[in-house]
């Protein structure tokens, strides 16, 4: 049976060095930018995400947006997923005091440890939960080499 534990590698980590995997968080969180303190870039779509020997399953959170509007996109083993949020038409009679609710673009986009097949590929969405299975593609794993 296979582990799902992954050892730290700090090398890895650098080679696969990617700069602005958190700046959205750093802008947000700065504290020398007052101005942006507070401010939302939009909803972050939070997931869970699991593995078998043969496939990832992926649980993905985009409350109250349309399926048409979920885009998700597979090139070999990075996931994107973006929603549109669409606003509701509303009355101009209102006298609207604060608004939090938020409309735009929703985007998260990952990597994972093996490449996904994506012909073989299947998402749904249901109750604001988009859930999708992504097969492994066979012969992209690492190799277990004998030492002789």
């Amino acid at each position: 049976m296979a582990s799902n534990l992954t050892r730290f590698d700090p090398v890895r980590e650098i080679a696969r060095f990617d700069p602005f995997r958190n700046m959205e968080d750093f802008i947000r969180d700065f504290s020398l930018m007052p101005a942006l303190r507070g401010m939302e870039t939009g909803q972050v779509i939070r997931m869970d995400i699991a593995e078998t020997d043969t496939a990832y399953t992926i649980k993905a959170e985009v409350p109250g947006v349309k399926k048409e509007d979920i885009k998700v996109a597979v090139d070999g083993n990075q996931v994107t997923i973006s929603a549109e949020t669409k606003e509701e038409k509303e009355e101009k009679s209102l006298n609207r005091l604060r608004s939090e609710r938020y409309y735009g673009q929703q985007y998260r986009s990952f990597t994972l440890p093996q490449e996904v097949d994506d012909t073989k590929s299947q998402a749904k969405y249901h109750d604001g939960i988009l859930e999708m299975t992504l097969p492994k593609r066979p012969g992209t794993g690492g190799k277990q080499i004998t030492i002789q």
